[in-house]
C-alpha cells in the first residue's frame, strides 16, 4: 500500500458517527441483551449461508483469474464446514461471560469516599483485513459481545463474501435490541485510507493481514494500532527429544494450514539428534509437499535446497520451511531472538528443566512445549474468537479476544469532600479495600 492517506469525505464521517453513536447505546446494554444479538447473528447467517457460500465461490472464481497468491487464496476459502466453525464461533462468544461493569478495583479513600475500577468498552474499533471473510464474524461477534462500534474492511479479493456476510449480520441484528448501525463495512480502498485518519471517531485500529498492510498502517496513523506485522515462527527440536513426537508436532505446525501466522517458518534441529531425526523428517515434509531449504549440515542430512540468509527472516505462509542445525538450547534461543518476530515459539525436548528453560527465556507472545504452533489461536484458547494476534509486549498480548476490546473507567463516588481537606491535614486518607 502506497497511496497517500486521503482525508474522509463527508459521507464516510456521517458513517462514522453512526457507529459512534450506537457504539454509546450499545455501552449501555444489558449483557442479556448482547448475548441475544450475538444469537440472532449467529441465526442470521445460518439463514443465508447459502447466499453466502456462493459470494465465496465468486470471490474464489475471481481470485483464481487473478492470479491471487497461494497464502491469500488459502485464507480467503469459505466452505460449508469454514462457515459452521465460524457461526459456532459467533455462539461460543455469546455464551461468554460478561466483559463489561467487572470491577477491578474497590478501595475506601476515606469514609464516604469510595472509589471503584470498572471495565467498559473501547468505542469504536476499526478493522482491517485481507482476503479471509470469517473473520469479518469473528470481529463483528466479538465487537458487539463487548459493547463496540466497528468500522470493517475487508480486502478486494473478498468483497463478495464480505458484502453477504454483512447483510445477514446486519439483518439479525436488527431483530435484536442492538443498533445495526454498531456495525458499517466499508468497502473501498479510500475509505480504508481514510478511516486511518478518523481521530475522535475511532479509538483503536486492527489490521489483519500482510506485513507491508501492517506497516504501513503503523506508519500512516496516529490511532493506537493493536496487531503484528510478521509471523515469524519456530520450533527447535532438542537433543532430547522423542523423534516421534517431535515429528509429529513439526508437521502439524508446517502443513496444517501453512497460510495462517502461527504456522513455523524455521526447524532448528540439535546436531546430536540430526542424524536420526532429519532423514525422517525429510522424508515426511517432502511427501507432504514442503519445499525444504536448509544449511551446510541440514543439506549435508539430506534437506535438497540451500538455504539463504534472508531465508531466516522470511514468512512463507507457505509450505516453504527452512531448517537449520545448532549446537545446543543456547544457539536456539539465539537464532530465535535474532529472526523471531514475538509470535510463537516451540521446543521439543523430554527434559523438563530444558523446557522450563526455554519457555522462560523466549520473549514472544506464545512459548510452547512439546505441541504445535498452530494451537496459538483465541478460538483453541477459549477466547471465542479473535479480533487478532498482538505481538507487542504491552498487553493485549497473543490472541486477542474480548479483553482486547475493553478498557476501564475509575469511579469516585464522595459526599462533598474536596482536596484541600487532605492538603491542610483536617482528613487522612485510609486507603482500605474493600469487597470486589
Amino acid at each position: 500500500m502506497t497511496s497517500p492517506v486521503p482525508d474522509p469525505s463527508p459521507e464516510l464521517l456521517q458513517r462514522a458517527l453512526a457507529v459512534r453513536r450506537a457504539a454509546g447505546q450499545l455501552a449501555q446494554s444489558s449483557d442479556a441483551e448482547r448475548q441475544a444479538a450475538l444469537e440472532a447473528m449467529a441465526a442470521a447467517l445460518e439463514q443465508a449461508s447459502a447466499e453466502i457460500l456462493g459470494a465465496n465461490a465468486a470471490d474464489r472464481e475471481a481470485a483464481l483469474a487473478d492470479g491471487l497468491p497461494p497464502a491469500l487464496a488459502a485464507r480467503l476459502v469459505l466452505d460449508g464446514p469454514k462457515l459452521t466453525a465460524a457461526v459456532a464461533g459467533v455462539r461460543q462468544v455469546a455464551a461468554l461471560g460478561d466483559p463489561l461493569g467487572r470491577r477491578q478495583l474497590h478501595t475506601e479513600l476515606d469514609q464516604g469516599l469510595v472509589l471503584e475500577r470498572i471495565t467498559v468498552p473501547l468505542g469504536v474499533v476499526g478493522v482491517i483485513f485481507e482476503a479471509r471473510p470469517d473473520a469479518l464474524m469473528q470481529i463483528a461477534a466479538l465487537a458487539v459481545r463487548s459493547g463496540n462500534g466497528a468500522l470493517l474492511k475487508g480486502g478486494r479479493e473478498a468483497r463478495r463474501s464480505c458484502a453477504a456476510i454483512h447483510a445477514a449480520l446486519q439483518q439479525g441484528l436488527a431483530a435484536s435490541a442492538v443498533s445495526p448501525q454498531a456495525l458499517d463495512l466499508l468497502t473501498s480502498r479510500e475509505e480504508s485510507l481514510a478511516l486511518l485518519k478518523l481521530d475522535g471517531l475511532v479509538d483503536l485500529i486492527i489490521p489483519r493481514g500482510s506485513n507491508a498492510l501492517v506497516r504501513f498502517i503503523q506508519d500512516n496513523t496516529r490511532l493506537p494500532v493493536l496487531g503484528h506485522a510478521d509471523g515469524i515462527c519456530h520450533l527447535y527440536v532438542d537433543a532430547e527429544a522423542d523423534g516421534e513426537e517431535a515429528l509429529r508436532v513439526a508437521l502439524d505446525s508446517k502443513i496444517q494450514y501453512p497460510a495462517a501466522c502461527n504456522a513455523i517458518e524455521t526447524l532448528l534441529v540439535h546436531h546430536a539428534i540430526a542424524a536420526d531425526f532429519l532423514p525422517r523428517a525429510v522424508a515426511a515434509f517432502v511427501a507432504a509437499g514442503v519445499e525444504l531449504r536448509g544449511d551446510a549440515g541440514a543439506c549435508a542430512l539430506g534437506v535438497p535446497l540451500p538455504a539463504s540468509e534472508e531465508d531466516w527472516g522470511t514468512e512463507y505462509s507457505d509450505l516453504v520451511l527452512a531448517v537449520k542445525l545448532v549446537d545446543d538450547l543456547e544457539a536456539a534461543l539465539a537464532h530465535i531472538a535474532r529472526y523471531g518476530s514475538r509470535h510463537t515459539e516451540a521446543i521439543c525436548t523430554t527434559n523438563p528443566a530444558t523446557a522450563e528453560q526455554f519457555l522462560r527465556a523466549v520473549d514472544s507472545a506464545g512459548v510452547f512445549a512439546n505441541c504445535s504452533t498452530r494451537f496459538a489461536d483465541g478460538f483453541r484458547y477459549g477466547l471465542g474468537a479473535e479480533v487478532g494476534i498482538s505481538t507487542q509486549t504491552l498487553p493485549p498480548r497473543g490472541p486477542v479476544g474480548l479483553e482486547g476490546l475493553i478498557t476501564y473507567r475509575y469511579r469516585l463516588r464522595g459526599h462533598g469532600q474536596t482536596v484541600a481537606d487532605y492538603a491542610r491535614g483536617d482528613q487522612r486518607f485510609l486507603h482500605r479495600s474493600l469487597p470486589l
